[in-house]
Protein backbone atom coordinates (compact mmCIF):
# COMPACT_ATOMS: atom_id res chain seq x y z
CA UNK A 1 0.00 0.00 0.00
CA UNK A 2 1.45 3.39 -0.90
CA UNK A 3 1.58 6.91 0.95
CA UNK A 4 -1.77 8.94 0.43
CA UNK A 5 -0.72 12.99 0.62
CA UNK A 6 -3.27 15.75 0.95
CA UNK A 7 -1.59 19.19 -0.40
CA UNK A 8 -3.66 22.29 0.15
CA UNK A 9 -2.73 25.52 -2.29
CA UNK A 10 -1.67 22.39 -4.63
CA UNK A 11 -2.48 25.04 -8.20
CA UNK A 12 0.55 27.46 -6.59
CA UNK A 13 4.50 26.97 -7.66
CA UNK A 14 5.48 24.33 -4.44
CA UNK A 15 2.07 22.47 -4.69
CA UNK A 16 3.05 21.89 -8.22
CA UNK A 17 6.10 20.58 -7.48
CA UNK A 18 5.20 18.80 -4.63
CA UNK A 19 2.84 16.94 -6.27
CA UNK A 20 5.38 16.42 -8.95
CA UNK A 21 7.74 14.61 -6.28
CA UNK A 22 4.94 12.77 -4.34
CA UNK A 23 3.27 11.38 -7.52
CA UNK A 24 7.21 10.12 -8.76
CA UNK A 25 7.97 8.39 -5.27
CA UNK A 26 4.35 6.43 -5.62
CA UNK A 27 1.77 8.32 -3.43
CA UNK A 28 -1.83 9.01 -4.47
CA UNK A 29 -1.97 12.54 -4.35
CA UNK A 30 -5.23 14.66 -3.45
CA UNK A 31 -5.37 18.85 -4.01
CA UNK A 32 -7.34 20.71 -2.24
CA UNK A 33 -8.80 23.81 -4.26
CA UNK A 34 -10.42 26.80 -3.33
CA UNK A 35 -14.42 26.99 -5.53
CA UNK A 36 -13.81 30.07 -7.58
CA UNK A 37 -15.61 31.74 -10.31
CA UNK A 38 -12.11 31.58 -12.47
CA UNK A 39 -9.91 28.01 -11.95
CA UNK A 40 -6.12 28.56 -12.75
CA UNK A 41 -4.86 25.26 -12.94
CA UNK A 42 -2.10 25.68 -15.21
CA UNK A 43 0.71 25.09 -12.90
CA UNK A 44 -0.91 21.58 -12.11
CA UNK A 45 -2.33 21.14 -15.82
CA UNK A 46 0.15 18.39 -16.78
CA UNK A 47 -0.65 16.41 -13.55
CA UNK A 48 -4.50 16.35 -13.70
CA UNK A 49 -4.66 12.57 -14.85
CA UNK A 50 -2.83 11.84 -11.90
CA UNK A 51 -4.30 14.51 -9.03
CA UNK A 52 -7.30 14.44 -7.49
CA UNK A 53 -8.43 17.58 -6.86
CA UNK A 54 -11.00 18.21 -3.37
CA UNK A 55 -13.04 21.07 -3.07
CA UNK A 56 -11.97 22.66 0.41
CA UNK A 57 -11.17 26.28 1.65
CA UNK A 58 -8.98 27.00 4.96
CA UNK A 59 -11.47 29.66 6.05
CA UNK A 60 -14.21 26.84 6.40
CA UNK A 61 -13.33 24.15 8.80
CA UNK A 62 -16.15 21.77 7.61
CA UNK A 63 -14.59 21.24 4.31
CA UNK A 64 -10.93 20.76 5.61
CA UNK A 65 -12.94 17.75 8.01
CA UNK A 66 -14.10 16.44 4.51
CA UNK A 67 -11.14 17.00 2.97
CA UNK A 68 -9.02 14.61 5.68
CA UNK A 69 -11.50 11.90 5.62
CA UNK A 70 -12.38 11.74 1.92
CA UNK A 71 -8.38 11.63 0.75
CA UNK A 72 -7.79 9.66 4.19
CA UNK A 73 -4.57 11.11 3.66
CA UNK A 74 -1.20 9.64 5.64
CA UNK A 75 0.31 13.38 5.23
CA UNK A 76 -1.07 16.89 4.52
CA UNK A 77 1.20 19.65 3.04
CA UNK A 78 -0.28 22.94 4.27
CA UNK A 79 1.00 25.12 1.38
CA UNK A 80 -2.23 27.36 1.02
CA UNK A 81 -2.15 31.36 2.14
CA UNK A 82 -2.48 34.38 1.22
CA UNK A 83 1.23 34.46 0.25
CA UNK A 84 2.13 37.45 -1.35
CA UNK A 85 3.94 40.25 1.12
CA UNK A 86 2.46 43.63 -0.18
CA UNK A 87 -1.34 42.56 -0.71
CA UNK A 88 -1.22 41.69 3.21
CA UNK A 89 -1.04 45.43 3.70
CA UNK A 90 -3.86 45.84 2.08
CA UNK A 91 -5.63 42.97 2.98
CA UNK A 92 -4.33 42.19 6.39
CA UNK A 93 -7.54 41.11 8.04
CA UNK A 94 -8.14 38.30 5.49
CA UNK A 95 -4.25 37.40 5.30
CA UNK A 96 -4.49 37.02 9.30
CA UNK A 97 -7.63 34.66 8.62
CA UNK A 98 -5.79 32.82 5.58
CA UNK A 99 -2.23 32.74 6.44
CA UNK A 100 -2.72 32.34 10.39
CA UNK A 101 -5.92 31.18 11.31
CA UNK A 102 -6.24 28.90 8.46
CA UNK A 103 -3.18 26.59 9.97
CA UNK A 104 -5.25 26.34 13.50
CA UNK A 105 -7.92 24.98 11.50
CA UNK A 106 -5.96 22.48 9.54
CA UNK A 107 -4.59 21.42 12.26
CA UNK A 108 -7.87 20.83 14.68
CA UNK A 109 -9.27 19.44 11.95
CA UNK A 110 -6.29 16.53 11.83
CA UNK A 111 -6.68 16.14 15.62
CA UNK A 112 -9.98 15.37 15.23
CA UNK A 113 -9.96 13.06 12.39
CA UNK A 114 -6.78 10.84 12.60
CA UNK A 115 -4.24 12.69 15.32
CA UNK A 116 -1.90 10.34 13.59
CA UNK A 117 -1.70 12.04 9.65
CA UNK A 118 1.60 13.69 9.77
CA UNK A 119 1.59 17.80 8.94
CA UNK A 120 3.78 20.36 6.98
CA UNK A 121 3.76 23.78 7.66
CA UNK A 122 5.10 25.87 4.98
CA UNK A 123 6.62 28.70 7.65
CA UNK A 124 8.09 31.76 5.87
CA UNK A 125 11.94 33.58 6.46
CA UNK A 126 9.64 37.00 6.34
CA UNK A 127 8.89 35.80 10.23
CA UNK A 128 12.82 36.51 11.03
CA UNK A 129 11.54 40.28 9.41
CA UNK A 130 13.95 42.84 10.92
CA UNK A 131 16.60 40.33 11.59
CA UNK A 132 18.21 39.99 14.88
CA UNK A 133 21.34 37.95 13.33
CA UNK A 134 22.91 36.88 10.35
CA UNK A 135 22.59 34.25 8.98
CA UNK A 136 19.01 33.20 10.62
CA UNK A 137 19.04 29.58 12.00
CA UNK A 138 16.22 27.79 13.54
CA UNK A 139 16.75 29.76 16.79
CA UNK A 140 16.94 33.46 15.22
CA UNK A 141 13.97 35.45 17.00
CA UNK A 142 11.49 36.32 14.72
CA UNK A 143 10.32 39.90 13.99
CA UNK A 144 8.01 40.08 11.74
CA UNK A 145 7.74 43.51 9.17
CA UNK A 146 4.55 42.76 7.39
CA UNK A 147 0.92 41.75 7.99
CA UNK A 148 1.90 38.07 6.12
CA UNK A 149 4.79 37.68 7.96
CA UNK A 150 3.10 38.02 11.50
CA UNK A 151 0.49 35.82 10.49
CA UNK A 152 3.80 33.28 9.32
CA UNK A 153 4.39 33.62 13.02
CA UNK A 154 1.08 32.58 14.30
CA UNK A 155 1.41 29.64 11.75
CA UNK A 156 4.63 28.55 12.91
CA UNK A 157 4.01 28.59 16.66
CA UNK A 158 0.38 27.18 16.19
CA UNK A 159 2.24 23.61 14.32
CA UNK A 160 4.95 24.07 17.63
CA UNK A 161 1.83 23.85 19.60
CA UNK A 162 0.04 21.17 18.39
CA UNK A 163 3.27 19.05 18.43
CA UNK A 164 3.43 19.86 22.50
CA UNK A 165 0.62 19.96 22.66
CA UNK A 166 -1.09 16.89 21.44
CA UNK A 167 1.87 15.20 20.21
CA UNK A 168 1.06 15.28 16.53
CA UNK A 169 3.43 14.95 14.12
CA UNK A 170 3.74 18.61 13.17
CA UNK A 171 6.90 19.91 11.25
CA UNK A 172 7.61 23.82 9.70
CA UNK A 173 9.57 24.41 7.09
CA UNK A 174 11.20 27.68 7.14
CA UNK A 175 11.67 28.46 3.69
CA UNK A 176 13.47 31.29 2.70
CA UNK A 177 12.79 32.85 -1.14
CA UNK A 178 12.44 29.73 -3.83
CA UNK A 179 11.36 30.89 -7.05
CA UNK A 180 10.90 28.88 -10.49
CA UNK A 181 9.28 29.47 -13.82
CA UNK A 182 5.62 28.98 -12.15
CA UNK A 183 6.30 31.73 -9.72
CA UNK A 184 3.41 34.09 -10.12
CA UNK A 185 4.54 37.68 -12.14
CA UNK A 186 3.68 39.90 -8.68
CA UNK A 187 6.45 37.97 -6.94
CA UNK A 188 9.95 40.19 -7.66
CA UNK A 189 11.95 37.32 -9.44
CA UNK A 190 9.20 36.67 -12.16
CA UNK A 191 8.32 40.60 -12.49
CA UNK A 192 12.02 40.59 -13.68
CA UNK A 193 12.54 37.54 -16.06
CA UNK A 194 8.96 38.31 -17.49
CA UNK A 195 10.51 42.15 -17.87
CA UNK A 196 13.50 41.08 -19.40
CA UNK A 197 11.92 38.83 -21.83
CA UNK A 198 9.44 41.61 -23.18
CA UNK A 199 11.92 43.94 -23.56
CA UNK A 200 14.35 41.86 -25.25
CA UNK A 201 10.94 41.47 -27.81
CA UNK A 202 10.33 44.62 -28.01
CA UNK A 203 6.95 44.31 -25.80
CA UNK A 204 8.02 46.88 -23.32
CA UNK A 205 10.41 49.66 -23.23
CA UNK A 206 11.32 49.73 -19.48
CA UNK A 207 11.06 47.70 -16.00
CA UNK A 208 9.77 49.93 -13.04
CA UNK A 209 11.20 48.18 -9.92
CA UNK A 210 11.24 48.84 -6.05
CA UNK A 211 13.91 49.02 -3.66
CA UNK A 212 17.27 47.60 -5.93
CA UNK A 213 19.39 46.81 -2.60
CA UNK A 214 17.19 44.40 -0.91
CA UNK A 215 19.21 40.92 -0.09
CA UNK A 216 17.62 37.76 -0.22
CA UNK A 217 18.43 34.25 -0.13
CA UNK A 218 16.80 32.77 -3.57
CA UNK A 219 16.42 29.38 -4.45
CA UNK A 220 15.08 26.93 -7.09
CA UNK A 221 11.43 25.87 -5.83
CA UNK A 222 11.94 21.98 -6.70
CA UNK A 223 15.02 21.92 -4.53
CA UNK A 224 12.69 23.10 -1.41
CA UNK A 225 9.61 21.06 -1.61
CA UNK A 226 12.03 17.96 -1.28
CA UNK A 227 12.78 19.01 1.82
CA UNK A 228 9.41 19.22 2.95
CA UNK A 229 9.07 15.67 1.81
CA UNK A 230 12.41 14.84 4.01
CA UNK A 231 10.86 16.42 6.87
CA UNK A 232 8.21 14.23 7.21
CA UNK A 233 9.98 10.85 7.20
CA UNK A 234 11.66 11.75 9.82
CA UNK A 235 11.47 9.80 13.10
CA UNK A 236 10.89 12.77 15.30
CA UNK A 237 9.34 15.71 13.70
CA UNK A 238 10.90 19.24 14.04
CA UNK A 239 11.60 22.12 12.36
CA UNK A 240 13.99 23.86 9.56
CA UNK A 241 15.35 26.21 8.11
CA UNK A 242 16.23 26.00 3.76
CA UNK A 243 17.61 28.21 1.91
CA UNK A 244 20.97 28.34 0.08
CA UNK A 245 23.22 30.33 2.79
CA UNK A 246 24.31 32.82 -0.31
CA UNK A 247 22.50 36.06 -0.48
CA UNK A 248 21.72 37.97 -3.43
CA UNK A 249 20.43 42.18 -4.35
CA UNK A 250 17.51 43.04 -6.53
CA UNK A 251 19.72 44.72 -8.24
CA UNK A 252 22.27 41.45 -9.09
CA UNK A 253 19.11 39.34 -9.93
CA UNK A 254 18.50 42.70 -12.63
CA UNK A 255 22.00 42.65 -13.59
CA UNK A 256 21.74 38.75 -14.31
CA UNK A 257 18.69 38.46 -15.70
CA UNK A 258 19.43 41.62 -18.28
CA UNK A 259 23.13 40.53 -19.59
CA UNK A 260 21.48 37.00 -19.89
CA UNK A 261 19.70 38.45 -23.46
CA UNK A 262 22.72 41.01 -24.06
CA UNK A 263 21.30 44.28 -22.47
CA UNK A 264 22.93 46.91 -19.76
CA UNK A 265 19.89 46.99 -16.93
CA UNK A 266 20.94 50.08 -16.06
CA UNK A 267 19.36 51.30 -19.56
CA UNK A 268 15.44 49.67 -18.70
CA UNK A 269 15.27 49.06 -14.66
CA UNK A 270 13.49 52.46 -13.53
CA UNK A 271 13.42 52.70 -9.58
CA UNK A 272 9.25 53.62 -8.66
CA UNK A 273 9.15 54.66 -4.72
CA UNK A 274 6.11 53.21 -5.09
CA UNK A 275 7.03 49.59 -5.05
CA UNK A 276 8.90 50.53 -1.59
CA UNK A 277 7.41 48.33 1.46
CA UNK A 278 6.00 50.77 4.34
CA UNK A 279 8.71 48.51 6.25
CA UNK A 280 11.66 47.02 4.62
CA UNK A 281 13.01 43.39 5.36
CA UNK A 282 16.49 44.40 4.38
CA UNK A 283 18.64 41.18 4.37
CA UNK A 284 17.62 37.57 4.60
CA UNK A 285 20.06 34.65 4.48
CA UNK A 286 19.81 31.25 5.73
CA UNK A 287 21.85 29.20 8.15
CA UNK A 288 20.19 25.39 6.68
CA UNK A 289 23.29 23.46 8.41
CA UNK A 290 20.40 21.72 10.92
CA UNK A 291 18.77 20.81 7.78
CA UNK A 292 22.14 19.36 5.68
CA UNK A 293 23.03 17.31 8.66
CA UNK A 294 19.86 15.73 10.06
CA UNK A 295 18.06 15.73 6.47
CA UNK A 296 20.81 14.87 4.07
CA UNK A 297 19.59 18.04 1.82
CA UNK A 298 21.08 21.02 0.13
CA UNK A 299 19.80 23.08 -3.06
CA UNK A 300 21.52 22.22 -6.35
CA UNK A 301 20.39 24.74 -8.26
CA UNK A 302 22.82 27.88 -8.29
CA UNK A 303 21.39 31.50 -8.34
CA UNK A 304 22.96 32.57 -11.80
CA UNK A 305 21.52 28.84 -13.43
CA UNK A 306 18.10 29.70 -11.92
CA UNK A 307 17.65 33.14 -12.89
CA UNK A 308 19.10 32.49 -16.30
CA UNK A 309 16.40 29.38 -16.45
CA UNK A 310 13.39 31.41 -15.62
CA UNK A 311 14.69 34.21 -18.37
CA UNK A 312 15.30 31.67 -20.76
CA UNK A 313 11.42 29.63 -19.80
CA UNK A 314 9.60 33.70 -20.15
CA UNK A 315 11.11 33.88 -23.88
CA UNK A 316 9.63 30.76 -25.03
CA UNK A 317 6.32 31.67 -23.65
CA UNK A 318 7.13 35.29 -25.06
CA UNK A 319 8.36 34.79 -28.39
CA UNK A 320 5.33 33.62 -30.70
CA UNK A 321 4.05 37.49 -29.54
CA UNK A 322 7.29 39.47 -30.53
Amino acid sequence: MGKTALITGVTGQDGSYLAELLLGKGYDVFGMVRRSSTENFNRIEHLRENVSLIQGDLLDQTSLIEALKESGADEVYNLAAQSFVPTSWNQPVLTGEFTALGVTRMLESVRKVNPKIKFYQASSSEMFGKVRETPQNENTPFYPRSPYGVAKVYGHFITVNYRESYGIFACSGILFNHESSRRGFEFVTRKVSDGVAKIKFGLAKELRMGNLDSKRDWGFAADYVEAMFLMLQQPKADDYVIGTGETHSVRELCEIAFSHVGLDYNDYVKVDKSFFRPAEVDLLVADSSKARKVLGWKPKVKFRELVEMMVDSDLKRLKPLK
